[in-house]
Formats: structure tokens, C-alpha cells, sequence
């Protein structure tokens, strides 16, 4: 059973960090490209930073230098590295795994974590 589970969450100052991780029980783990979305109340889900399976990287415009995504396919796992942020960051964060063959378009959701930057 295909499993994303997300961490890190939590209540935080504007300015401060965290770090995010993503559990994956993927089989081909490394062949998956994995991203991280988030969505605020009202507001549909966005794309945060994703990075492929041979290591390319996408930032969104609102977290370029602030955001870094890495992933450590030993351990299956992906990572979102969030410095200064700010209230506007506040969001549920999702992890995603995408992979697609000839064949076939694999597309996995975590449940969320939620992300509150407030003083």
C-alpha cells in the first residue's frame, strides 16, 4: 500500500524555520518525481517546490530563496526546508509522488501538515 507521510508541521514565528519530511512506501521510490504543494483556507492547492528523479529542481516564485526541497532516496524520503517565513506561508503542506510510464501515470497525495507562521 502506497503511503506518504508528512512531518515537521507546527507553529511557528514570522522569520523562523522549518523543515518538512516526506515518508514514502514507494516501490521505486527514486523513479518518482516528488513535490510539495500547499493550500490555504479559500484558496486552491499550489505548487511549492518539486524535484524530479534526476535531481531537477522547481521553485515557485514566492519561495525562491527562501524554500529548499532535497530528497535522500536511501531513505525513501523528501524534504522541504522552509527559512523566513512568513504569515502568508501559513498553509496545509501535501506531499505528492508523480511517475509515469508508457503505460501508466502514478499520482500519490500525503495527508498534510499543517504550517502556521503567526507571532
Amino acid at each position: 500500500q502506497v503511503q506518504l507521510v508528512e512531518s515537521g508541521g507546527g507553529l511557528v514565528r514570522p522569520g523562523g524555520s522549518l523543515r518538512l519530511s516526506c515518508a514514502a512506501s514507494l516501490t521505486f521510490f527514486n523513479s518518482y518525481s516528488m513535490g510539495w504543494y500547499r493550500q490555504a483556507p479559500g484558496k486552491q492547492r499550489e505548487l511549492v517546490a518539486d524535484i524530479t528523479s534526476g535531481g531537477s529542481i522547481n521553485y515557485a516564485d514566492f519561495v525562491k530563496g527562501r524554500f529548499t526541497v532535497s530528497r535522500d532516496n536511501a531513505k525513501d524520503t523528501v524534504y522541504l526546508q522552509m527559512n523566513s517565513l512568513k504569515p502568508e506561508d501559513t498553509a496545509v503542506y501535501y506531499c505528492n509522488a508523480f511517475r509515469a510510464t508508457l503505460q501508466y501515470r502514478y499520482n500519490y497525495w500525503g495527508r498534510g501538515t499543517q504550517v502556521t507562521v503567526a507571532s
